[in-house]
C-alpha cells in the first residue's frame, strides 16, 4: 500500500484519540456535578448502589440481546471485578463522601488529580512503561499546582474540614491501582482481557455488590425520588458510568498509563467551570494560579 495511506490512517487515529480525550474529560468531570445534584436526596452509598444496579441491568439486557452475555469463569471475572471495585466503587465512594462533607466539587477534582503522580511513579514497575524526564517534570508541576490550590482552601482550624479534604486520597489510590492493572492487561493481551461491554458489566456488578451492604444497613436505601434526583441519576448512569468509563478504557488501550493519568489534571478547571455554571461556586485567585501550573504540567507530560 502507498505510504500516504498509512499517513492518513495515522492522522485519523490521532484525531479519534483527541475526540476520545475530549469526550472523556467532559463526561468524567460532569460526574462531580451530577453527584452534587443527587446527594441532597440520598446518601452516598445508596446513590452509588442505585446507579450501578441500573448499569448492570442495562448492560445485561444489551449483552443478552447481542447474545454475548456469558460467565467467563472466576479467574477472569475476579480480576475484572477487582478493577471495577477500585475504579468505580472505592473511587466514587471517596468522592461522594468528600462532597457530602461540603468539599467543593472543583477541589475534590483537584485532589483526585494527584493520581498522575502516583501512576507515573509506579507505571515502570507494574507495566514496564518508563516515565520520561519531561513527564516527571510535568507530574511534579501538576502536583505543585494541586497543593497550591488545596492549601488555600482547607480550614486548618477545623478537623472536619481537614478530614473531608483527605478523603479523596482514597480515590487517588484506588484509580491508580485500577488503571495500572488494566494497562498491564492491555499490554499482555491475556485471557483476562474482555470486550469493553462485558468488562463494564463485571466491573459494575462488583460495585453494586460492594455498595449493597452499606446502602442497606447504614442508609436504609433512603431516597427521595424527585425529578432532580432522577435526572441526575440518568446522567450519571448513561454519561458517566457507561460513557466516561468506556472512553477511559479505550484510551488505556491506545496510550501508556502516565499519559492517560495526566488527563486527570484537566479535571479541576473543567469541574470548577461546570460548578460555577451549575452552583455559582466561587473561583478564587489561587485556584487560577494552581490551574495555570497544572496546565504547564500537562503539556510536559505529553513529551518523553
Amino acid at each position: 500500500m502507498p505510504y500516504s495511506f498509512f499517513q492518513r490512517l495515522s492522522t485519523l487515529m490521532k484525531r479519534e484519540t483527541i475526540f476520545l480525550i475530549a469526550g472523556f474529560v467532559i463526561l468524567w468531570n460532569s460526574g462531580f456535578i451530577g453527584a452534587e445534584y443527587g446527594l441532597p436526596h440520598t446518601g452516598p452509598y445508596t446513590l452509588i448502589f442505585w446507579r450501578y444496579l441500573a448499569v448492570i441491568i442495562l448492560l445485561a439486557l444489551y449483552l443478552l440481546v447481542r447474545k454475548r452475555f456469558k460467565w467467563v469463569g472466576w479467574k477472569v471475572a475476579s480480576l475484572n471485578m477487582l478493577i471495577g471495585f477500585l475504579a468505580h466503587g472505592v473511587w466514587l465512594t471517596c468522592v461522594l463522601l468528600a462532597l457530602d462533607k461540603d468539599v467543593p466539587a472543583g477541589i475534590v477534582a483537584l485532589i483526585v488529580a494527584l493520581q498522575p503522580m502516583a501512576t507515573g511513579a509506579l507505571s515502570g514497575y507494574v507495566t514496564g512503561e518508563e516515565t520520561g524526564l519531561y513527564q516527571w517534570l510535568g507530574l511534579v508541576l501538576g502536583f505543585i499546582g494541586v497543593v497550591l490550590t488545596v492549601a488555600f482552601r482547607i480550614d486548618f482550624s477545623s478537623s472536619g474540614s481537614i478530614f473531608g479534604y483527605l478523603i479523596p486520597l482514597g480515590s487517588v489510590t484506588a484509580i491508580t491501582i485500577a488503571t495500572l492493572i488494566q494497562r498491564k492487561m492491555e499490554i499482555g493481551k491475556g485471557e483476562a482481557k474482555l470486550p469493553l461491554d462485558l468488562t463494564l458489566f463485571y466491573q459494575g456488578l462488583a460495585t453494586a455488590l460492594a455498595l449493597a451492604l452499606p446502602a442497606i444497613f447504614i442508609e436504609d436505601l433512603t431516597t427521595e425520588w424527585v425529578p432532580e434526583f432522577i435526572y441526575a441519576m440518568v446522567w450519571l448512569i448513561l454519561a458517566v458510568s457507561l460513557g466516561a468509563y468506556y472512553l477511559m478504557w479505550r484510551l488505556i488501550e491506545r496510550l501508556d498509563a502516565t499519559r492517560v493519568a495526566s488527563l486527570f489534571y484537566l479535571g479541576p478547571p473543567v469541574t470548577m467551570f461546570m460548578a460555577w455554571l451549575a452552583f455559582g461556586d466561587q473561583i478564587k485567585l489561587m485556584d487560577g494560579v494552581g490551574m495555570a501550573v497544572v496546565a504547564v504540567g500537562i503539556l510536559c507530560t505529553q513529551k518523553k
